[in-house]
C-alpha cells in the first residue's frame, strides 16, 4: 500500500512537471537522460584520511586483542628452549616440537616472497579501448554515446524524449533498451531523477523553447551495447568531452573521486 502511494505521488509530480506550460504558450521538450556507471572492480587506493583511520583501527585492535595461538606457541617454544639448555631439567625430547613457531614463520615468509600479485592493467588499458568496461578497474566509469542534436552530434549521456503516459523512469528504461539493446543489463536505483539540466534551442522548433533533461542513475551489471557504440569514461575523461555547463550538472550527482 505504501509502495503504491509513493508510485502514485511520483507519477502525479511528473505529470504536473511535464504538463506545466502546455497550451497557448511555447513549451519545453521533456527529455530523460541516463547515467549508467560501472563501479570500481578493484578496490581503489586509499587517500590520506583513509590511511590514518586504517592505522588507528589497527593500533586499537592490537592493543585490545588477546594473544593468538601462534603467539602462545612462540612463548612455549622459548620455554622449551630454556629447559633444553638446563641439563638438570627433566624434559621429554619427544614432546618438544620439531617444527618451531620460528620455522613456520620463515617458511611462510619464503612462500610469500614468491607470490606475485596480478596486474590491474588489462588489455583494454594497453590498447586504449574506451568501448570496453574492462579498463581502469580502480575507477568509476560512465557510459556516454553520440547524440544527434539538430544537425550537430555531441558526446553526452544517453537520452531520449519522454512519451505521453510514461513516467520518467519508464522513459529511462526504454532509452537503454532501444538505444543499446537488451544485452546491456543495468539496475536503476531510484524512481526519482538524480539530476537536472535545461538548455534552449537556437530558435523555436515546432513551438518549443528548448529541452528540460531529467537524469536517472543506474549501475552497470553486465553485457555490452549492440545497437549504439558507447564509450566508458573516467571522471577526468568526462570533463574533456562533455559541454562545460552540461558536465557541471552531471558532476553534481556523481561521487567525487579523491585519487
Amino acid at each position: 500500500m505504501i509502495f503504491k502511494t509513493i508510485i502514485q505521488a511520483e507519477f502525479n509530480l511528473c505529470h504536473r512537471i511535464l504538463t506545466r506550460g502546455l497550451g497557448t504558450k511555447p513549451s519545453w521538450d521533456i527529455v530523460t537522460g541516463v547515467c549508467v556507471e560501472r563501479l570500481p572492480v578493484v578496490t581503489p587506493p586509499m587517500n590520506e584520511m583513509q590511511k590514518k583511520y586504517k592505522d588507528l583501527l589497527y593500533t586499537l585492535e592490537v592493543e585490545k586483542s588477546m594473544k593468538s595461538n601462534h603467539e602462545i606457541r612462540r612463548e612455549n617454544d622459548k620455554v622449551q628452549a630454556e629447559l633444553l639448555k638446563n641439563e638438570s631439567a627433566d624434559v621429554d625430547i619427544d614432546v618438544v616440537s620439531k617444527i618451531t613457531a620460528q620455522d613456520f614463520e620463515d617458511a611462510s615468509t619464503e612462500e610469500y616472497t614468491k607470490f606475485e600479485f596480478a596486474s590491474i592493467e588489462t588489455d583494454a588499458d594497453k590498447k586504449g579501448d574506451k568501448t570496453s568496461t574492462e579498463r581502469c578497474l580502480q575507477r568509476h566509469l560512465i557510459m556516454v554515446a553520440p547524440i544527434k542534436l539538430g544537425s550537430d552530434v555531441k558526446t553526452l549521456l544517453p537520452q531520449g524524449l519522454w512519451k505521453e503516459g510514461e513516467t520518467l523512469r519508464q522513459t529511462a528504461e526504454r532509452i537503454v533498451q532501444e538505444q543499446f539493446g537488451p544485452e546491456l543489463k543495468v539496475q536503476f536505483v531510484s524512481n526519482a531523477p538524480c539530476g537536472f539540466y535545461k538548455y534552449k534551442y537556437p530558435s523555436e522548433v515546432n513551438g518549443k523553447i528548448g529541452a528540460k533533461v531529467f537524469f536517472y542513475y543506474a549501475n552497470y551489471k553486465s553485457g555490452t551495447p549492440t545497437k549504439t557504440k558507447a564509450n566508458w569514461l573516467t571522471r577526468n575523461e568526462l570533463s574533456d568531452v562533455l559541454p562545460e555547463r552540461y558536465n557541471k550538472s552531471v558532476k553534481e550527482f556523481l561521487i567525487e573521486e579523491t585519487y
